[in-house]
């Protein structure tokens, strides 16, 4: 079966969809198809659990994290969130673990009414802190995306204001789409080993 080439735009599904774990899961195994059989997956979740709004990444890692598995490697949860003070060394650490992974960058952003509680998936990096007006160090071979609020102005204070419902039902969409596609990419490999 010749696999369908991968729709260029990207993704963008509401976490009230009561498919939108399925939607993402999807998408991202495309991606995956893609990738050598030696490939190491690695997820990076950006955010800090200081703001309700940038802890989009930190819960979708955390919701990550009670996956246990060995198919992937996990950066930035609850815990030890992955955030602009420690993101380049996060990055190297990753590197020195796994040569080469494939990255999935996972961040929260500011944007219009009509997108709040949209999830975005698309192929390239994400560029965490840009919705701050901060430069830090792209992350990712492909992103997702999490739209948890208005930007535009007094950004610090909108992601301060943002409500918690909403950050953690996206985040346990993002999880869920992600852990799905790991999963079946992980059982195409063991399928075609045999």
């Amino acid at each position: 079966m010749i696999p369908k080439p991968i729709d260029p735009t990207p993704l963008k599904v509401l976490y009230t969809d009561p498919l939108a774990s399925l939607h993402l899961s999807d998408r991202l195994g495309h991606y995956l198809r893609k990738l050598p059989s030696d490939t190491r997956i690695a997820v990076v979740c950006l955010g800090t659990d200081r703001s309700t709004g940038d802890a989009l990444g930190p819960l979708a890692g955390t919701a990550l994290s009670k996956y246990r598995s060995p198919l992937f490697d996990l950066y930035g949860t609850l815990e030890e969130p992955v955030h602009a003070l420690n993101l380049d060394p996060t990055l190297e650490r990753m590197r020195q673990s796994s040569r080469n992974p494939f990255v999935i960058g996972v961040d929260a952003c500011l944007g219009k009414s009509a997108s709040v509680g949209s999830i975005m998936l698309g192929e390239g990096p994400i560029h965490p802190g840009a919705g701050v007006n901060k430069k830090l160090t792209p992350v990712g071979d492909v992103h997702v995306s999490g739209v948890v609020n208005i930007g535009g102005f007094m950004d610090h204070l909108v992601l301060q204001s943002t409500r918690l419902h909403v950050v953690m039902s996206m985040a346990d969409v993002i999880a869920r789409g992600l852990f799905g596609a790991i999963r079946m990419h992980a059982n195409t490999r063991k399928e075609a080993a045999r």
